[in-house]
């Protein structure tokens, strides 16, 4: 198999959450196949996530905190010598960041290819000499999340120039050529593990994994729960995790009366422990992409009840098969998942275990073919 030099290139290097944990799991897997890989981040995460101290692969941040946002100055501020030097500084700092990107590029053998695993390094990538190396640009959103927000634009603005982008689903892809977008493919994430022994499905808990934040939707969980616990007194639901949005949360959860069955784990790196003691694995995102933890929960076995808020999704879960699926936002609908999982042991048993087979379609190795045939069609 050809050997290849492959830049990934996103947002952090080091940021707790999806697109950090995919980057690094996919730079060992290539690592694994004899690929030369180096991650770059624009800059260092707050919320960090571990990593281990070699990961047998060069790591680089190009700035040590969040970038300064460009700001027009205009009218009076002109005057304003303290706003003229926060903007000189961060083109100063812009400046130094690029040629940085661009010393790691240049010298990388003609026709290697940068991974932009997320469209905003595409404004720091615009400004390198990339003539002899091939871009994939991509997003871990779906197009409805994209559409929402400012992503959209930036989507518009820098991927029509990569040689190919990548959106998750083809169901989403089909939407972006729809929008004038004619260099749109789509990529699925890789499954990151297969436990050797499935859960065994007897601890009367819930679990939920994921960043407290908005986007995770874990305040629609809370209201979710609330509706739930009344009806199953001995069932717990564990919410691991992390973030800015944690104190609200947990006074909402007190607010709901639920803290006598709501437990806050914090942040956790050993999922396959968390997964094999529950029972049911719930996700209230508002958004996703193609979300690992839902993946993960389905190998371990363990049946998921998800709102339906994405194309990746309902890739994942096959509705009725191998887990339920609620209309996005419908916490009644969500309630009413959770409830016939929790309710019936013969049901969680049969989606569990389809949920293990089903899910291996979405292998390591299988993904990772689906990357080299992508590299040999871009060195056509």
């Amino acid at each position: 198999m050809k050997q290849r030099e492959l830049f990934l290139l996103g947002n952090t290097v080091d940021e707790l959450g999806g697109v950090a944990g995919w980057t690094h799991q996919m730079a060992r897997l290539f690592t694994g196949r004899g690929h030369s890989v180096h991650v770059i981040g624009v800059h260092e995460a707050e919320l960090k996530m571990p990593l281990p101290d070699n990961q047998g692969y060069p790591v680089t941040s190009l700035y040590p905190n969040h970038p300064r946002t460009a700001r027009r100055i205009s009218g009076v501020q002109r005057l304003n010598p303290a706003a003229r030097r926060q903007e000189a500084a961060r083109v100063a700092d812009k400046k130094r960041a690029v040629a940085q990107l661009g010393g790691l590029l240049e010298g990388a053998r003609h026709g290697s290819i940068v991974i932009a695993t997320q469209v905003w390094p595409m404004e720091w990538l615009r400004e390198v000499d990339t003539s002899h190396l091939r871009i994939v640009g991509m997003s871990h959103e779906s197009f409805a999340y994209s559409r929402a927000c400012h992503r959209y634009h930036w989507i518009k603005r820098h991927y029509p120039h990569v040689d190919r982008w990548l959106a998750l689903t083809q169901e989403d892809a089909d939407i972006w050529i729809h929008e004038g977008l004619q260099n749109v493919g789509h990529m699925p994430n890789a499954l990151a593990h297969l436990p050797a022994v499935p859960s065994p499905r007897t601890e009367k808990v819930v679990a939920s994994i994921g960043r407290l934040a908005d986007q995770k939707g874990v305040d629609m969980l809370l209201d979710t729960w609330a509706e739930v616990a009344p009806f199953r007194p001995d069932w717990e639901l564990r919410i691991h995790g992390a973030g800015a949005d944690e104190p609200q949360l947990r006074a909402q959860c007190t607010e709901l009366g639920l803290d006598g069955s709501v437990r806050w784990m914090g942040r956790t790196s050993d999922v396959p422990g968390v997964l094999a003691e529950s029972s049911v694995f719930v996700q209230s995102s508002r958004g996703e992409g193609f979300p690992l933890a839902l993946m993960e929960a389905m190998a371990s076995a363990v049946p998921c009840a998800a709102f339906d808020c994405a194309p990746g999704v309902r890739e994942i879960v096959r509705d009725g098969e191998d887990g339920l699926l609620a209309p996005a936002g419908d916490i009644d609908a969500l309630a009413d998942r959770l409830l016939r999982l929790t309710g019936n042991p013969r049901l969680r048993d049969d989606m569990g275990d389809r949920a293990r087979v089903n899910v291996q379609r979405f292998s390591q190795e299988q993904v990772l073919d689906q990357w080299e045939e992508l590299f040999e069609l871009l060195e056509r």
